[in-house]
């Protein structure tokens, strides 16, 4: 057994970011055969992540706020606390907070790298125009569905 001391909270680099965002590591890779890797990441209202795909796919668990993520030529959701969504092995996305309020979630991913080496590739940056079109979907997306379920009772 092994318990790790806690490692100070980082801001996450512009390069990667939009907005303020935090990373406090949760778990770190560990030696063959544990690829895991887990952060619990916290973003300022309007915060996102720049587009980017991981090479065993990522698993984002929702704890605070309401997250926005949107695959690239996809589906655009609204995900909620205690809800979890994740995105396949290759698939291009970004995820981040409304507008209106801080969102958090924990991050998990597998350090495998892919058949050119990578783990994650980072792309640019969503616009301002990208984001706002995104949380309109999104938040259209949900009224539907709580709307349906609302039909269902």
């Amino acid at each position: 057994m092994e318990i790790e001391p806690r490692t100070a909270t980082t801001k996450g680099p512009p390069d990667r970011f939009t907005g303020e965002v935090w990373v406090d590591p949760v778990a770190r890779p560990r030696p063959e055969p544990s690829r895991l890797t887990a952060a619990m990441v916290r973003f300022a209202p309007g915060a996102r992540t720049a587009w980017h795909v991981h090479a065993r796919g990522q698993t984002l668990r929702v704890t605070d706020g309401v997250a926005i993520v949107q695959t690239r030529g996809g589906e655009t959701v609204a995900v909620h606390p205690g809800e979890t969504v994740y995105t396949p092995p290759g698939e291009w996305h970004w995820h981040g907070a409304t507008v209106e309020n801080f969102m958090a979630h924990l991050a998990l991913s597998e350090l495998l790298p892919d058949k050119d080496g990578a783990t994650v590739i980072w792309g640019e940056h969503v616009t301002d125009e990208e984001y706002r079109r995104a949380q309109m979907l999104a938040f259209q997306q949900d009224d539907e569905t709580n709307d349906q379920k609302e039909e269902a009772l």
